[in-house]
Order: structure tokens, then sequence, then C-alpha cells
């Protein structure tokens, strides 16, 4: 499952949420939690989604800054030092994975550049990692999302536009793009767990990650209205889910939970 749009949205979870999670346990169903969001660790989300009531271990916790640390470890093992454009939890857990974070100030290039959400963004990292980008480094981004869902009135700048920003600027485009919907998380999680790819379904409300993420890995795609797909723009969606519901309450039901 997607998180924000889908089982809360920003600190208010969904009042369908607990019932669908409890049933899923009563019929044995196991369920993980995906998100495209990378300004939290997994055990910053542990906290949250406990905080909301839910309780599940870190292996059910899967982040995109989580991912794009493993990329790293097995597509780049000899690298070390890294340009991160991210928020001081995303710092923190490369820091703890070993690497060294290189500053905006420093001139020895940096072994990858990582372009992120960042709520902490200054125009003088995001103009030094534009120059990294321009340099051939090689670029690395955590996930694709234009703005990230919010219940306040402001539009939150999300990575796939920082992104933008970086090619206007330098023409270069990222080399990896992570988070959904590239199936890299899903794909890792059905090996995990042995399972094949018509046992899994992946829930979200966005068409253009969640849906997609879910027919990149051969799942069931499950979209859900209650975030920022509406029914209202349906019309408009090319590729909705093989499923199309209101709301996980709606699909509960469905489920026979």
């Amino acid at each position: 499952m997607d998180m924000d749009g889908t089982i809360y949205l920003g600190n208010q979870i969904f009042p369908f949420t607990l019932p669908f999670l409890k049933g899923l346990e009563a019929k044995g169903i196991g369920y993980s939690f995906l998100t495209n969001n990378p300004t939290k660790s997994p055990a910053d989300y542990l906290r949250k989604l406990s905080r909301m009531g839910i309780e599940i271990t870190e292996d059910q916790m899967l982040t995109t800054s989580r991912s794009i640390v493993e990329y790293i470890c097995r597509h780049f093992p000899s690298a070390r030092r890294i340009y991160v454009l991210g928020t001081e939890s995303l710092q923190e857990l490369f820091l703890q994975s070993g690497y060294t974070l290189v500053g905006e100030d420093e001139n020895l290039a940096p072994d990858v550049l990582v372009v992120s959400f960042d709520m902490t963004l200054s125009y003088r990292r995001l103009c030094k990692a534009a120059w990294w980008a321009r340099q051939g480094v090689p670029y690395l981004a955590t996930n694709p999302d234009w703005v990230c869902p919010t219940e306040e009135e402001t539009v939150l700048v999300d990575c796939g536009s920082i992104q933008a920003c970086i090619e206007a600027a330098t023409g270069r485009k990222a080399d990896k793009v992570l988070g959904k919907p590239d199936p890299t998380m899903l794909l890792e999680l059905e090996e995990r767990l042995g399972l094949e790819k018509d046992e899994v379904a992946m829930v979200g409300d966005r068409a253009y990650t969640d849906v997609e993420m879910a027919r990149r890995a051969g799942a069931l795609p499950v979209l859900v209205l209650s975030g920022e797909t509406t029914r209202e723009m349906l019309p408009e969606v090319s590729r909705p889910g093989d499923l199309v519901v209101a709301d996980l309450g709606e699909f509960g039901r469905l489920l026979q939970l």
C-alpha cells in the first residue's frame, strides 16, 4: 500500500484504515507500506504509524530513502562520497550506511549525486547539485513526484520538480529515478517474501506512480480515490487501475474483510 493519500492524508489517518488492516490480519493477508516520500527514514515512519495506531516491523516499511542507499551499494560499490539534496533524515541514513557527505564548499567531485524531496532546500546547494550534474557525476533521484500531497494551503514542491529545475539549467536528466513507478522496490519485496506476481496487489492514489508501478512489476493495480486522484479526474486518467475504488474501506468490502 501507498501511504499519503491512501492510509492517511498528511498527519490525519483515514477512519477506514485501521478496520481495513485488522480485516487483512484476520484473513491472514500480509501487507506492507511503500512510499515515494524520502524525507523520513524507515524508523521515522514506524514512529509516525505507531502514533496512528499502526504497529508494523521495519521489513514492512519500504521507502525510497532506504531503496536509494541499497541501489548505490549494489551498483556503485566503490562509491564513498555522496552529494545529497535531501533532508537531515536522508543524510543521516547515508552516514549510518558508512558514506561521507560532500558539502557545497568542496571542490573534489562526489562519487554520486543524489537528488531528493528536500524541504530544507537552499539555493546554494541546488546550484552546486546542478554543477555536479553538469560535470557528469553519476546522478540518481529518489522519486519522480512533482508535488507531495498535503492538507495545507500550499504546494509542496517534490523531487520531480527539483529534477526539472536541474534539467532546465544543465540539460541533464537523472540517470536513474527510483521510487514509483520504477518497480524495483516492489520486485524486491516479491522476491524477499517468495511471492508470485499474481499474489500481489499494489494500492495507491496515483495512476502515474502507484498504478504504473504495479503494472511494471506484474502486480494487480488498485487505484483509490481518497488522495490525489478524485472521481472527477477519472475521465482524464489514461490508464487507471484494473480496480478503482473510493478508498480502502470499499476495497475491504470487495475482499469481504
